[in-house]
């Protein structure tokens, strides 16, 4: 550790699980009802967030739903990249 950097680093792990939801009511919900020990104490134990992954969040036109292609572009990006669409909508 130096001056400028004053504290230990800490390893981060950037986790992307792609088409794996969240939802907190577990009717109907086949991730909340499975087993699955080892990620429910990842959950329980580290800090994490949930990002949003539709529509003006990820620089889609209102309503539409996002998918793999553009989710990885803005997380790639580190902001949102608007699609052409929502270019012009938002002009």
């Amino acid at each position: 550790m130096t001056q400028s950097t004053p504290h230990a680093i800490t390893p981060v792990l950037l986790l992307i699980l792609d088409g794996f939801g969240h939802r907190e009511e577990a009717d109907f919900n086949a991730i909340a009802q499975a087993r699955k020990p080892n990620w429910d104490r990842l959950w329980r134990e580290y800090p994490h967030t949930l990002i949003k992954t539709s529509s003006l969040d990820v620089g889609l036109p209102h309503g539409q739903m996002g998918n793999s292609e553009v989710g990885h572009l803005n997380i790639g990006a580190g902001r949102v990249v608007y699609q052409d669409l929502t270019k012009v909508d938002l002009a």
